[in-house]
């Protein structure tokens, strides 16, 4: 979800081989903060494809007030994490810091996604 100029992401409720902050991808996280996010727009027709690329520093979200928003904003776009999602969710941050994009037509359509890019320095 992008929420006040970041993307958020969480660890669900799902079964998982360790408990979420021992996870590899969180772990990850303190030994190379680096990330991207790739958001794609896929049709059938292929002169309507397209995506962003986000470049962003990842950090796990301490600020309760946050991680409070992130699971909000989670929960309010997806459906699935209305039940997947709890409270104590441990969330991660992607800091956007550049952004790239492509569209097979050369022209970008209007997206959620695409407007948070047109708020982030291109770098």
């Amino acid at each position: 979800a992008y929420e006040q100029g970041s993307f958020y992401t969480a660890i669900d409720l799902k079964p998982k081989a360790a408990a979420p902050a021992m996870l590899r991808r969180v772990r990850n996280i303190s030994v190379n903060p680096q990330a991207a996010l790739l958001i794609d727009h896929y049709e059938e027709e292929w002169d309507n494809l397209s995506y962003l690329l986000v470049r962003a520093t990842a950090s796990v979200v301490e600020d309760e007030d946050e991680r409070t928003r992130a699971v909000r904003a989670l929960r309010a776009r997806y459906e699935q994490y209305r039940t997947l999602l709890g409270d104590g969710a441990l969330v991660i941050r992607l800091m956007p810091f550049r952004v790239s994009a492509w569209a097979a037509s050369g022209r970008l359509r209007g997206s959620s996604a695409i407007e948070a890019a047109r708020n982030l320095d291109p770098g």
